[in-house]
């Protein structure tokens, strides 16, 4: 099922927690700089007539190649000192979805998640087998040594230092890092596409895997809606967050900054979860509802401009009330 064309959208997000406006200029500058090459290469591509998913992929290759975004190059670290990657495509359209989890190797993982999609029988691959197939298709392995920066390395430190119990996000400056990277978009054709990448949460045990290669909890896209989440990833699981924004949009008819807002910022942190999303449907209309103190997040809409906010109090596009809310309904920001 395809839609009217429209004009093109990009959505990005590069992680939600406790973003105050204690980040110095130069590394401000740096995000917004990144946040921007990364919405200018994907809208590159629906400027160009290709799909939705060719923008998700080139959006997120940026975030994942920057140190600064929880993600590829900029990965946290676990509890072992590894750094083990996730990351899932959709394509609204046909619903087809590919994901990796737990990938130490390979540097982009975003990239070997559609190359799951679109060349095996298979919805996620991970560990060793995800790393085996890359390497069937002549995907180049990196050295673990890549991903390493030492600020993620510090953060650890100080994760192992004050949280002895495992408990996480006991710890303010360690919890801020458990952002993601992420797109969604809308090509002429008016099909959408979602897309997520993450190094997952500091100091984590046991191979654990959060909600961004789950399909429908971190990730998700159909015909009328897609979303990328970012947050307190075992909540989104539980909520099937992604998909039942997705859900409300697509069989209740509720507009997407409403149900977006209902899952996000009602749902989740009744559970006691927290953290944001990007979501947008397929008339063009966008949702960034979050419960933390920023965003990372940017938009292209059919202006064409790219649009770049942080902390909580700047406009990100969306701030007009949710339509028709019900009186039980949560707002669109906190």
């Amino acid at each position: 099922m395809s839609h009217a064309a429209v004009p093109p959208v990009l959505v990005i997000h590069g992680g939600a927690g406790v973003i105050k406006r204690e980040l110095s200029p130069a590394k401000e500058k740096a995000i917004r700089a990144a946040m921007t090459k990364a919405l200018e290469s994907g809208y590159a591509q629906l400027k160009a007539g290709k799909s939705s998913v060719d923008a998700v992929s080139a959006a997120i290759v940026v975030l994942e190649d920057d140190p600064n975004f929880n993600a590829g190059k900029g990965a946290v670290f676990t509890h072992d000192g590894r750094n083990e990657l996730d990351a899932a495509i959709m394509d609204g359209d046909s619903r087809r979805a590919g994901a990796v989890a737990g990938v130490e190797r390979i540097r982009n993982p975003i990239l070997l998640a559609r190359a799951v999609m679109e060349k095996t029988p298979y919805v996620m691959l991970s560990g060793q087998g995800a790393e085996a197939f890359a390497q069937s298709i002549g995907m180049p392995l990196v050295d673990p040594a890549y991903f390493r920066t030492e600020e993620r390395w510090q953060q650890l430190q100080k994760a192992l230092k004050e949280d002895g119990a495992g408990k996480p996000h006991e710890d303010e400056d360690a919890a801020k890092h458990f952002g993601t990277v992420g797109a969604v978009a809308l090509d002429a054709q008016g099909h959408l596409a979602a897309g997520t990448s993450t190094g997952g949460m500091v100091d984590k045990r046991w191979g654990r895997i959060g909600d961004s290669p789950i399909i429908g909890a971190g990730t998700y896209a159909n015909s009328d809606c897609a979303v990328s989440g970012t947050g307190w990833g075992e909540y989104y699981i539980r909520t099937v967050a992604a998909h039942a924004i997705c859900m409300q949009v697509s069989q209740m008819r509720v507009p997407i900054k409403r149900a977006a807002a209902v899952v996000i910022n009602q749902e989740i942190p009744a559970l006691g979860g927290n953290g944001g999303a990007i979501a947008l449907d397929a008339h063009g209309n966008i949702a960034i509802p979050f419960n933390t103190d920023g965003m990372y997040r940017g938009w292209i809409d059919a202006s064409g401009v790219p649009h770049v906010a942080i902390y909580g109090d700047e406009d990100d596009g969306s701030s007009a009330p949710a339509p028709a809310a019900s009186a039980d309904d949560a707002g669109d920001q906190p």
